[in-house]
């Protein structure tokens, strides 16, 4: 699957390590490293469903909004722009780090 960043902190916090936006303790940014290379990585949606850590959902409420958990508190949420009749491959869009609980 391929990935783009919509949102340009995450870019920012991707490239450099830190962000404006975001002040994440070491733990979770490491978590959000390696998550991005995991959906890089990824082929097809199930590999994604087959990482139980990841906890891959659809979020309530929006169309095409999916997230991944970062930790118990903070999820990576990104979009996903289909390119097989199947909807099973498609390119990845990130787009915010929120908290579980609401807010930031």
């Amino acid at each position: 699957m391929t990935i783009e960043f919509k949102n340009k902190h995450l870019l920012a916090l991707y490239k450099n390590g830190k962000s404006k936006k975001y002040t994440l303790n070491k733990s979770v940014l490491n978590k959000f490293f390696s998550v991005v290379a995991i959906l890089e990585s990824a082929k097809d949606i199930y590999d994604l469903w087959n990482l139980p850590s990841l906890n891959f959902e659809k979020m309530q409420g929006f169309k095409s909004r999916y997230s991944v958990r970062l930790n118990k508190k903070y999820r990576l949420e990104m979009t996903i722009e289909w390119t097989n009749e199947e909807l099973t491959i498609g390119i990845i869009g990130l787009e915010d780090i929120s908290n579980h609980y609401g807010g930031r």
